[in-house]
C-alpha cells in the first residue's frame, strides 16, 4: 500500500483520531502553537488554508481556538474528510471542505496556511512544487506552518525513526523492520535539505518551532 492510499483504509481512517496523537508527540500542543503562530500575522477574521486536513484534528482546534477565522481543509481522501466533518460538529460552519491537492485549490489570497504531517509523503520536486503553489495562494507577510519526519543534520535517520516508533508503540525499543519498512517509504530529508526547500519555494524567514525525535516543525514568511 503506498503512502497517501492508506488514507482511504477504513481501519486506518476509523483509528486515526486516537492513534495519531500516540504516534506524534505533543500532537496537541504542536497544532496550539502552530495556531498561535498563524494568529501573529492573521487578522481577526481570518481565512486560513489547511492542507492535508483530512480526520480535522487541527481545524477543530484552529476553530476553538479562534471562532472568527473561516478555515478552508484540503485533502485527497474522501473518507478522511468524512471523519474530519463528524470531528468537527457544529463547528463545520466555520470550515470548507474541499477534496483534492493544493493545484485545485482557490487562488486566495489566504491570511495563513499549514500543512502538518503531510510533506514527507512527497517527494522533493512534488514538495517544492506543492509549497510554490501555497506561496501563491498566501497574502505576503502571511506565515505557513508546517511539521512532519525530518532527520537532523548528520543524524542517523534510522536511529530517529526508531524512536518514534518506539514511543508511538509504548515500547522499550522499535521493531526493526517496521522501522525499515518506514524508512523506505517515506521520501524524508534532512532539516538542511527541508529548509532549503521551503526558502526555494518563495518563503522567508523560516525558523524551527518544533522538535520531537523524528518530527520537525517550520514557520515561514510569504
Amino acid at each position: 500500500m503506498r503512502p497517501l492510499e492508506a488514507f482511504s483504509n477504513p481501519t486506518m481512517v476509523a483509528n486515526y483520531a486516537e492513534s495519531t496523537p500516540r504516534k506524534v508527540p505533543g500532537l496537541a500542543d504542536m497544532q496550539r502553537m502552530a495556531m498561535l503562530l498563524l494568529a501573529e500575522q492573521a487578522p481577526e477574521t481570518a481565512n486560513i488554508l489547511v492542507l492535508g486536513a483530512g480526520g480535522g484534528l487541527e481545524l477543530k482546534l484552529f476553530a476553538e481556538a479562534q471562532p472568527h477565522w473561516q478555515l478552508l481543509g484540503i485533502d485527497p481522501s474522501a473518507a478522511m474528510l468524512d471523519l474530519a466533518s463528524r470531528a468537527l460538529g457544529p463547528l463545520q460552519q466555520q470550515v470548507t471542505l474541499q477534496q483534492g491537492y493544493i493545484d485545485t485549490a482557490p487562488p486566495g489570497p489566504f491570511d495563513g496556511a499549514t500543512c502538518l504531517l503531510t510533506l514527507h509523503f512527497l517527494a522533493p520536486d512534488e514538495r517544492l512544487h506543492t509549497m510554490r503553489q501555497i506561496h501563491q495562494r498566501l497574502r505576503p507577510g502571511a506565515k505557513l506552518v508546517v511539521a512532519h519526519h525530518s532527520c537532523p543534520p548528520g543524524g542517523d535517520l534510522t536511529l530517529w525513526l526508531s524512536r518514534s516508533a518506539a514511543f508511538a508503540n509504548d515500547a522499550a525499543v522499535a521493531a526493526a523492520p517496521a522501522v525499515a519498512a518506514m524508512a523506505g517509504r517515506l521520501p524524508i530529508l534532512s532539516v538542511t535539505d527541508d529548509e532549503t526547500l521551503i526558502r526555494k519555494a518563495g518563503f522567508s524567514d523560516v525558523a524551527l518551532f518544533y522538535a520531537a525525535f523524528s518530527f520537525r516543525g517550520w514557520v515561514a514568511t510569504a
